[in-house]
């Protein structure tokens, strides 16, 4: 019989790519998506790619349109999924400061509570069943704090001590949890979480964030995200399947610098990446020597 799959958030993105890599690797892909029209695109898609995925209403931060859209893929799958891909996210930008509880809510909402609240109603079926994944998707931020990303990073954070807990919950049962912790890919969840960041006009890192403004209009083009639908479909197809898959060089050199490098020597580099300090002159003469400029 073949394994149902769900992928929150499934319409773009990393999202889109799992649906598809999933889908034409033989699974039965339930895509969840907020709106009828982005259903339609969804369905469009597959099919111009030569495969099919089924389609569900859902607005993960809302937990009546939860409970909603599992019942109707339980519906769909004989009594419930074979495994959740927990995709569907946000990326809040701002210092913690200037980020008002309403968003920081919505953040943690979307991010940490909302793939709890989708294990807790596939979870009774999986025991049942003594089978299934969870696969969320993290990020290398999951590993790391950010100066102006804080908010988010505590999201992800948050969300890998989840997951790390469910995974050790579930496996007597024979349930596999298994988090993914991609580096940069083009997804454009950078571009929407743009449009997120606080008005303050007398905020003091009004300079810094102009500097994001222009750094992500100028940023050359980053990879698509395939490498990491090609890592869920790895950790789905394994009969046991790692605790955490780092997706991407960066991702890799990112966590091995923090973990490795003092934290002074971190806390300094981040902030000089940000704008929030500025590097002595030779080493901005250095650095510019290395870029060609």
């Amino acid at each position: 019989m073949t394994k149902s799959v769900v992928v929150t958030g499934a319409n773009s993105g990393i999202g889109l790519a799992v649906a598809l890599e999933l889908a034409h690797a033989g699974f039965d892909v339930i895509g969840t998506v907020r709106t009828a029209e982005k259903a339609a695109a969804l369905r469009e898609e597959a099919e111009r790619t030569g495969t099919a995925v089924r389609t569900v209403l859902l607005d993960v931060s809302d937990a009546t349109s939860t409970v909603c859209a599992f019942t109707e893929v339980a519906q769909m799958t004989n009594g419930g999924p074979w495994a959740v891909v927990n995709n569907a996210g946000v990326a809040q930008p701002g210092a913690v400061e200037d980020v008002d509880d309403e968003r920081v809510r919505r953040q943690l909402e979307i991010n940490l509570v909302a793939p709890a609240r989708i294990a807790r109603l596939v979870l009774p079926q999986m025991r049942q069943r003594r089978g299934g994944r969870i696969v969320n998707i993290s990020s290398v931020s999951g590993r790391m704090s950010i100066p102006l990303l804080g908010w988010y990073c505590a999201s992800k954070q948050g969300l890998a001590a989840v997951t790390d807990a469910l995974r050790m919950e579930a496996a007597p049962f024979g349930v596999r949890v298994t988090l993914i912790e991609p580096g940069a890919f083009g997804t454009g969840i950078w571009e929407r979480g743009m449009a997120l960041l606080p008005q303050r006009q007398q905020s003091a890192y009004r300079d810094q964030y102009e500097g994001a403004r222009e750094l992500l209009r100028n940023a050359g083009d980053l990879p698509g995200p395939r490498p990491v639908a090609r890592t869920v479909l790895r950790a789905l197809r394994a009969r046991r399947p790692q605790p955490r898959y780092l997706v991407g060089g960066v991702a890799r050199g990112q966590a091995a610098l923090d973990a490795l490098a003092p934290t002074a020597a971190s806390d300094w580099a981040k902030s000089v990446a940000v704008g929030l300090r500025t590097p002595p002159a030779r080493v901005s003469r250095a650095l510019g020597l290395l870029r060609g400029q």
